[in-house]
């Protein structure tokens, strides 16, 4: 199975769950962000991220961006449970 199929398979199967995303941005710049996983399309998957001010952001990212570690997804289960998706 292609890397990218079993990334999109991992990820379909986590819609609705909390997600911490560490996105690589380049210049030694990391963002650690805590969010929903919303969706997951055949390219991408999108992310529902609340803040401290009460408005609700969307981000979307490439099942590639996971492959080439650019983003780093780990799924929380529970509090104690937590597995990273690579």
């Amino acid at each position: 199975m292609n890397s990218v199929t079993k990334i999109r398979k991992d990820l379909e199967g986590c819609i609705g769950k909390t997600v911490i995303l560490k996105a690589n941005k380049g210049r030694k710049k990391v963002s650690v962000r805590e969010g929903i996983l919303e969706s997951a399309y055949p390219s991408l998957f999108v992310v529902k991220i609340s803040n401290e001010y009460n408005s609700t952001r969307r981000v979307s990212y490439t099942y590639s961006d996971v492959l080439t570690s650019t983003v780093e997804v780990t799924v929380c289960d529970e509090p104690e449970k937590q597995f990273k998706i690579s």
